[in-house]
């Protein structure tokens, strides 16, 4: 069964998919049992899990996360990955507004990704584009704009200039929406010839059937710690 219904959307379709997999149904969920189950059909699909230094071969999957937002979820998905034996590249923003790298908490993610298997590239605000030892030779822009979004980069592989970005072969979750519908169903048929798909950790991790939900519950986790925080700095909130 694979059922799709098709909402207007002002960048384009959006998918909302129900599909059987290996006989038991399946809703394309933005939550992490799904996401292991996007894992799960590109194995059934015969995909092997690439990084970008080197070129797309058939069965290549390249696993993109662009980290906007938070590094606990980064860590939270990059766990559920290594469980899986998947690798993936996470961008991870030294402009953010939202983390710092150079905290003991941003310094501790860039450790514990490496050491869970994965890569760490640079998501870069344009034009800033300022890499050090802490990241691979590959860079991704944060929101980027149409005029520069596929141009080449001196130093480093930008993921969305040929040969590593086709739009045939790219599937981006932006906003809690898939695009073109979620991959699954095509991953499980080993219908790509290979496939860079782009994810964001805070969309999975946290709980929500919309964008603003998700980020809502983003925010209310976030509370939590920001507490816990103060009280570690000495903070009296008796």
């Amino acid at each position: 069964m694979y059922t799709c219904a098709l909402p207007m959307w002002t960048h384009g379709p959006v998918y909302t998919c129900t599909h059987s997999f290996r006989t038991r149904p399946v809703s394309c969920a933005f939550d992490l049992a799904h996401y292991r189950e996007l894992l799960d059909a590109a194995a059934e699909g015969g995909y092997r899990f690439a990084t970008f230094d080197a070129e797309p071969r058939p069965h290549d999957l390249f696993l993109r996360h662009d980290v906007d937002l938070s590094l606990e979820a980064a860590l939270e998905l990059a766990e559920l990955e290594r469980d899986a034996g998947a690798t993936a590249t996470y961008f991870l923003m030294t402009e953010s507004v939202f983390y710092n790298l150079d905290s003991p908490v941003g310094e501790r993610a860039l450790r514990e990704l490496r050491a869970l298997g994965h890569r760490v590239a640079l998501h870069a605000v344009y034009p800033n584009f300022v890499r050090d030892e802490r990241f691979d030779a590959v860079v991704a822009w944060h929101n980027p704009d149409p005029e520069y979004m596929t141009r080449p980069v001196d130093g480093a592989t930008n993921v969305m200039q040929s040969p590593w970005f086709d739009r045939e072969r790219y599937r981006s979750d932006s906003n809690q929406h898939w695009r073109s519908g979620c991959p699954h169903e095509e991953l499980a048929r080993g219908e790509f010839e290979w496939l860079q798909l782009l994810t964001h950790p805070e969309i999975w991790v946290y709980d929500g059937a919309t964008m603003l939900e998700s980020m809502l519950s983003m925010l209310d986790s976030k509370h939590d710690l920001a507490l816990e925080q103060l009280a570690a700095d000495r903070i009296d909130l008796s």
